[in-house]
């Protein structure tokens, strides 16, 4: 096993990040991250392929600021540009992008045909338009070649999942007996299939917030908030941990991957929390948990934020104020039962000598100023995307200032042509999302989906959360943020919003909430098969590990279904914080009960008690409060007055 007591010093931070080499961490986002497995370009092919990237990524922003086009225009441009790029970065199948500056004829057939489908919808656009349903056999054609050349470049970046879904609700859509044409119509040539808001949100506010992440990780603003994380918790017991949870919170909202987030902050922090002495399959779910937490997290959700304006029809200002208080819940569960772990097993932190100067920290906080700029500019009316090119030139200006992460031309240029590939596995995924939604609304499928939940649960709306819950994780497994998301809205929040006439903010944060646990969820539990790849873990033990990390994601939403306080949605500022109070309080004692110690060990009769009574907490009624709160403080009075008898005996 581990020493227990080995201390930790920043110093050492690059020895950990050695015993998970380059090479290794290449690996292990190849086998769990579709988006990491890229061709390999050397030379002239390279250079030219990074010009593309970068183009794109220009492109974008031009679109977004100058461009007056139509919204069907926008889209299709956007995509056919996405299909080009994905062949030519991304080779067919994992293994095959070590030869380097290879593309297979296929592709060049596959890239060039499927992006001619968009394009010719742009060039004859107003033509389509005046056909409607009434298109000739080459738009059908066109269509048919568009969607299949999509779904295979989904597949390459995204990987299977999503394309089982998608077939299905195809196939579903064929078996009603609608026509090919019809299908092909609603599906390739509005704006409620392919093409339609998941696309349209993608190439605004999408994209250019992926841009904005990768200048701030360019210009080391990613890397501060590491630096604040361990200035803030590294000395404590078992410091490295809780040094992970916090990171991971702060890098996982900008990256809009679960796993990515996992690879990248994990290579430091898992060994690091090795080192202390947390076991290799805890060490692997804490960043799992933490970093799949990230997804949730306001300001930018990992891009889902502005889908969730989007559907719901509210300011995204509105979105992340209501997401604040569920996002603290959770990072206070996985924070606490680290924190318990590490406890019970006498873990040390890092040395406060060795842990960044405070007055370091506070002469570089301007490098926060780009986010401050960010909400200031959206709360303040600006739109998204206008708000993330202003908010990007901010943190290129304060990189100048910053003399390790200055931004230089060659550094501009990268982060452009990182942002450009970032873009690309969630456009594919949006557009195979916008499939599924244009089936639901097609056929009528989500109205069927709510009957046969309704019926089932009747007017109980525990058994309704319940059986969406389970759609939810079924559904969103091993689907990427965005696009699990958008099939979450499409096929589940309507089963809550009509079926059992909840809150649209509240059905849409339920149903996300619990698509995005499937990251962390057996079987398949991407993020936490990643983190057991660094760790050196058992994969199945690491993903059992995490969800029992994550068990405040399980239950946050019963929260906010029954009690919309949590949300600030028809409630007073005291039933805000009697919320936030018990729900605390609710964490406190299950985190302590799941790891099995407080301010000592507890016994499996009070564990299980530790649990319920947090469970009775969160559940909304004065009743329960009161009964748990009593209980617990009674379990932690009997802790203190057995800490107390232990000192005077020892004494």
């Amino acid at each position: 096993m581990f020493k227990k007591k080995e201390k930790i010093s920043l110093e050492n931070i690059a020895a950990f990040h050695a015993e998970v080499n380059d090479a290794d961490l290449e690996a292990v986002m190849k086998k769990y991250d579709r988006e990491a497995n890229i061709r390999h370009f050397e030379g002239i092919p390279k250079i030219i392929v990074k010009c593309m990237l970068i183009a794109f990524a220009l492109f974008m922003v031009y679109m977004n600021l100058f461009a007056n086009w139509g919204e069907q225009v926008r889209r299709c441009l956007f995509l056919g540009s996405v299909i080009i790029l994905i062949f030519t970065v991304y080779p067919r199948k994992k293994g095959m992008a070590q030869k380097p500056n290879h593309i297979p004829w296929y592709d060049w057939i596959l890239g060039i045909a499927g992006s001619a489908s968009f394009f010719y919808y742009v060039i004859h656009f107003n033509e389509i338009i005046q056909k409607a349903t009434r298109i000739g056999q080459l738009e059908v054609v066109l269509g048919v070649i568009g969607i299949l050349v999509l779904t295979e470049a989904c597949r390459r970046v995204t990987g299977i999942p999503i394309i089982l879904v998608a077939t299905g609700f195809v196939l579903y859509a064929f078996s009603t007996g609608l026509p090919l044409r019809r299908i092909i119509y609603n599906l390739f040539y509005t704006t409620t299939g392919v093409i339609g808001v998941p696309i349209g949100v993608c190439s605004t506010f999408i994209v250019l917030f992926i841009i904005f992440g990768a200048f701030l990780e360019a210009t080391g603003i990613s890397n501060f908030f590491i630096q604040c994380a361990n200035s803030i918790a590294g000395a404590s017991s078992g410091g490295p941990a809780k040094v992970a949870v916090i990171s991971s919170a702060l890098c996982g909202m900008v990256s809009g991957s679960s796993v990515g987030n996992t690879v990248t902050t994990g290579s430091v922090t898992i060994p690091m929390m090795k080192k202390t002495g947390y076991p290799p399959e805890f060490a692997g779910a804490v960043e799992a948990a933490a970093s799949t937490g990230g997804q949730i997290m306001p300001p930018i959700m990992g891009a889902a934020a502005f889908l969730m304006a989007e559907m719901c029809g509210v300011e995204y200002a509105s979105i992340i104020q209501k997401a604040i208080l569920p996002a603290f819940l959770y990072f206070s569960g996985i924070f606490l039962m680290v924190h318990f772990k590490a406890r019970k097993l006498k873990l040390m932190g890092i040395p406060k000598e060795e842990l960044p100067k405070f007055s370091h920290l506070v002469k570089n906080i301007y490098l926060l100023l780009p986010l401050v700029v960010l909400v200031y500019m959206i709360i303040d009316g600006y739109t998204m995307s206008r708000s993330a090119i202003f908010a990007t030139l901010v943190a290129i200006a304060v990189s100048m200032f910053n003399k390790e992460n200055r931004m230089t031309v060659n550094g501009f240029f990268s982060a452009l042509e990182n942002g450009g590939k970032g873009t690309l596995s969630v456009a594919a995924a949006c557009g195979m999302a916008g499939i599924i939604a244009g089936v639901v609304s097609m056929t009528g499928l989500g109205q069927i989906f709510i009957s046969g939940i309704v019926s089932i649960a009747g007017n109980n709306l525990i058994i309704a959360l319940m059986l969406t819950m389970v759609c939810c994780i079924i559904l969103g497994m091993g689907v990427p943020t965005t696009a699990n998301y958008i099939i979450m809205a499409t096929t589940c929040a309507p089963i809550l919003i009509t079926g059992m006439n909840m809150d649209i903010i509240a059905a849409n944060m339920f149903v996300f909430y619990f698509g995005i646990v499937a990251d962390i969820t057996p079987p398949v539990a991407l993020a936490a098969y990643a983190g057991s790849a660094i760790a050196g873990a058992n994969p199945m033990k690491t993903a059992f590990n995490a969800t029992m990390l994550a068990i405040a994601a399980f239950i946050i939403p019963y929260v906010f279904a029954y009690n919309e306080a949590l949300l600030f949605i028809n409630t007073t500022p005291l039933q805000v914080i009697q919320v936030v109070v018990t729900s605390f309080v609710g964490m406190f004692a299950i985190s302590g009960g799941m790891i099995g110690y407080m301010l000592r060990d507890l016994n499996p009769i009070l564990r299980i008690i530790s649990i319920g009574c947090g469970l009775m907490l969160i559940y909304p009624s004065i009743g329960t409060d009161v009964l748990g709160i009593i209980v617990i403080g009674s379990i932690v009075a009997m802790q203190l007055i057995a800490s107390k008898r232990e000192l005077k005996t020892a004494a």
